[in-house]
């Protein structure tokens, strides 16, 4: 027998049982498994992705341009945050979450179905570019949803525990790809690699996806928006402009946090990958093999983080996953730089508590910042925006930095600035959220 988990009496929310919670995260976690799973393949596969659609006889212009599109889906990102977040401020936040996995899973199998560039020319890059528009315009508004919905329902001293399911999502992903790719990778021969095995994981995204939709439909709506809405009967809903000039100042503290998280997820989850391989030279199998061992890491410590991150508070926790980037991420690369698989793994499992702890932290940041009228909008448009910034370019600005200053310390440097800013401009001046009941309406004060 399930119970409940009250909250606050003066929220007058209906209590939320263990079982519908655990629904609840399990449909959050497995949209998101979706989302970054899509993400991910098209990092660990880059190599394949350059040969196969950008004619260079240089591998590093290849790869430049095969980010460049990986760029491009986030550019997208924020006019999905700000389209799939006034939704989900207006319709909810199940519908919204409904729409967003299956287009991501549409798009994502589509890039397996796209011809290379020696059957439609010019025509291939095109199509692979449009098809991660897609991919980048549908994700907008998934994980900022996601964890929304999640935390919507989760009691006020547990929302970190909770809501680390969405960043565990993000790494379990990440470690399902990698693990895949690294079945094929000791299975198939490089041509046959190159030829059409890396397509298989791109389509594997649309049952997968198909199965989050299924889950997702028989959910109910957020208790909070539900109440939201029954309060605000007489209340005007408020405008986008409206929303960013009320919530433009905790949009910039969040954001000067956030650019931390995304940078420092993806120099770990996807150019490490190709860090190893094409700069240090380590074999695509041992490479995936260590990337999926230290992502299996990740997504294990990501609920420990939350639990922790409840207890001793959100800004406490920024700041450890600030100083955790600042002094372990050029120890890391220098050890990476031996070549070999312990070192390899070691080096990854460095980055990983930072990168964790940023993202955890993050994930619930995104709700508690904002009140519950215009949260899907403001939290979605100042996430995906500081993700297209510093998390989209994250792969192509490392190679770039390598490639340019001839210092394969480069991209470490980068992380370690970006710390000491986010440091000193977001966890110092983001106020404490921790346990505070969720504001209903922006201008309660």
């Amino acid at each position: 027998m399930s119970v409940p988990m009250t909250r606050p009496e003066h929220d007058h929310l209906k209590p939320v049982s263990n079982r519908h919670l655990r629904r609840v995260v399990a449909a959050s976690f497995a949209g998101t498994v979706v989302e970054w799973f899509d993400f991910a393949i098209y990092g660990f596969m880059a190599t394949y992705i350059a040969r196969t659609f950008f004619d260079s006889a240089d591998p590093v212009v290849g790869l430049l341009e095969t980010f460049a599109v990986f760029a491009v889906a986030f550019a997208l990102r924020p006019l999905g945050g700000v389209v799939f977040g006034r939704l989900g401020d207006r319709l909810g936040r199940k519908r919204v979450l409904v729409l967003t996995v299956l287009l991501m899973s549409g798009s994502t199998a589509a890039i397996g179905l796209i011809p290379g560039r020696e059957t439609l020319g010019l025509w291939a890059p095109v199509l692979l570019a449009t098809a991660r528009c897609l991919q980048g315009f549908s994700a907008g508004g998934e994980y900022a949803g996601a964890t929304i919905y999640t935390v919507e329902h989760s009691p006020n001293h547990q929302r970190a525990r909770f809501s680390s399911a969405m960043s565990a999502a993000t790494f379990a992903s990440f470690a399902f790809a990698a693990g895949l790719g690294a079945l094929l990778s000791f299975t198939l021969s490089d041509d046959a690699m190159s030829g059409w095995g890396w397509r298989l994981l791109f389509l594997m995204s649309l049952p997968m996806g198909l199965v989050a939709l299924y889950i997702r439909s028989r959910l109910d709506e957020s208790p909070e928006f539900l109440a939201m809405v029954k309060a605000s009967a007489e209340r005007a809903k408020p405008s986008l402009a409206e929303v960013v000039s009320s919530q433009w100042k905790q949009m910039l503290k969040l954001g000067s946090f956030v650019m931390l998280t995304a940078l420092s997820f993806y120099i770990f989850a996807t150019y490490m990958t190709t860090f190893l391989s094409e700069v240090v030279g380590l074999a695509q199998g041992p490479t995936l093999l260590s990337t999926l061992l230290a992502l299996t890491f990740a997504t294990l410590l990501a609920p420990i983080i939350g639990r922790i991150s409840d207890r001793v508070g959100r800004r406490r926790t920024m700041l450890f996953a600030a100083v955790m980037l600042m002094v372990t991420t050029i120890p890391s690369y220098v050890l990476a730089e031996s070549g070999n698989f312990t070192s390899a793994l070691v080096s990854q499992l460095l980055i990983a508590v930072g990168a964790v702890t940023a993202n955890v932290v993050t994930s619930v940041l995104i709700s508690e910042m904002f009140s519950t009228d215009v949260r899907y909008t403001a939290s979605g448009l100042c996430y995906n925006v500081t993700y297209a910034l510093f998390g989209g370019t994250a792969p192509y600005l490392a190679t770039w930095l390598v490639a340019s200053t001839g210092s394969n310390l480069a991209p470490a440097i980068y992380v370690s600035v970006v710390a000491v800013a986010a440091l000193v401009l977001g966890a110092v001046f983001i106020r404490e959220t921790a346990g505070a009941p969720l504001r209903r309406f922006h201008d309660d004060g």
